[in-house]
């Protein structure tokens, strides 16, 4: 592919279509207890081709990448904004896989993982150059990703993550072929969530015992210590980024863009089979492929089961309903006790089963569980007793549709 879209036509359609596209659904959606829904299922699938915008805006066939296919990139759409200070693509607290689209933005967890190891010291990194150093860089993401979770808090998680896009769908499926819907407990649902916490501590904390030469000066696995200028190391490629060897983002965004021809599966196949036992590769794994295949079966019997035990989504949490970030996030579910009838609707509707909406008795009900996507908004049959607000402002509010 030789062509190239340039951004500034890119760009406006793309806010074009959504914005008609809003006005559309909120205009001819007849049901009320779908309207919400709709309309964040639209913004969802329209966010992805945005996101992901480096697939139709070129330079495409650069030497570097010639192996690989059409993408990644190595240039940052928006870099006379950015700078070569932050090449990778704007941290954003969703999964959004380097591969896929390094040019616009880029999950926040794996900027963490790689600036720590192995970038921590290093200028040079897959075909990026960084004009700051390590502890520079993981403060920016951090930055970057404490004031998104503020603002929107796991918003990001209910309204554009792909991967969730993917879980909903998953559910759509599971409702057309009537496939049995499977029970978790609450209890059992509050324990679950802890392995959000615990993977997110275990991949830090790994990528920081990878890179103990380059931040302490003393090496504590054998083979980690930078051979090179731009920093390759015994494990380089093998063990770079914990999670991401175990995250079913990467390989769901891969096996996409082979399937659409952006990217040589052969190649990506060859360097996965000769990847560390099989289990780790740049690309796709035996392991990574397992653990999307056992989401994928798990999301057809439950609703957005990976959100329960995303650690990117418990990091946007601890920036966002946690003390003292609660206090000042804006994006917020309230209840207004005066008008709840304890019904339970908001509860049992929940597609993650957050429960400070139904237990609490009023106010702000936003906890960690809850994606805001809306839901049980949309499905509450009372006026004004549930919201969705943004700085204090009602955006969405729950109206009687039984009437």
């Amino acid at each position: 592919m030789s062509w190239e879209l340039p951004v500034n036509i890119v760009l406006p359609l793309f806010v074009a279509v959504i914005v008609l596209g809003i006005f559309f659904i909120l205009k001819l959606t007849k049901d009320k207890t779908r309207n919400i829904s709709t309309l964040r299922f639209f913004i969802q699938v329209i966010v992805v081709p945005l996101m992901f915008l480096g697939l139709v805006v070129g330079p495409f066939n650069e030497p570097m990448w010639q192996p690989i296919g059409i993408s990644p990139r190595s240039s940052l759409v928006g870099a006379e904004f950015f700078g070569t200070q932050f090449p990778d693509g704007l941290s954003v607290p969703f999964m959004a896989c380097y591969y896929s689209n390094g040019r616009t933005v880029t999950c926040g967890l794996w900027q963490l993982q790689a600036y720590i190891f192995p970038y921590w010291d290093y200028s040079n990194g897959y075909e990026a150059i960084y004009s700051i150093a390590g502890i520079e860089k993981v403060a920016v993401v951090v930055a970057l990703l404490v004031g998104a979770s503020v603002i929107f808090g796991r918003a990001f998680c209910g309204w554009v993550c792909p991967f969730g896009l993917y879980m909903d769908v998953l559910t759509r499926i599971r409702k057309v072929f009537r496939f049995r819907r499977f029970h978790i407990s609450d209890g059992s649902n509050v324990k679950i969530a802890q392995l959000r916490y615990i993977t997110l501590a275990l991949a830090l904390i790994f990528s920081v015992i990878l890179s103990s030469y380059a931040i302490f000066g003393t090496e504590l696995i054998n083979g980690t210590t930078p051979a090179g200028p731009a920093g390759q190391t015994g494990f380089s490629g093998a063990f770079n980024e914990p999670f991401c060897l175990v995250c079913p983002m990467r390989p769901l965004c891969i096996l996409i863009e082979c399937g659409l021809g952006l990217m040589n599966f052969d190649h990506i196949s060859i360097m996965a089979s000769e990847s560390f036992l099989g289990l780790s590769s740049f690309y796709i794994s035996s392991l990574n492929l397992t653990i999307l295949a056992i989401i994928t079966i798990l999301a057809l019997m439950h609703r957005r089961v990976f959100c329960r035990i995303c650690p990117l989504g418990g990091l946007t949490a601890l920036f966002s309903v946690f003390k003292p970030f609660k206090y000042i996030a804006l994006t917020k579910l309230n209840k207004n006790e005066q008008k709840c009838t304890k019904c339970g609707i908001c509860k049992r509707v929940c597609p993650t089963q957050a429960t400070d909406v139904y237990i609490k008795k009023g106010g702000d009900v936003t906890e960690s569980k809850c994606i805001l996507c809306a839901r049980c908004v949309e499905l509450c049959p009372y006026e004004d007793a549930l919201s969705l607000r943004f700085a204090g402002k009602s955006v969405i509010k729950s109206r009687n549709w039984l009437e």
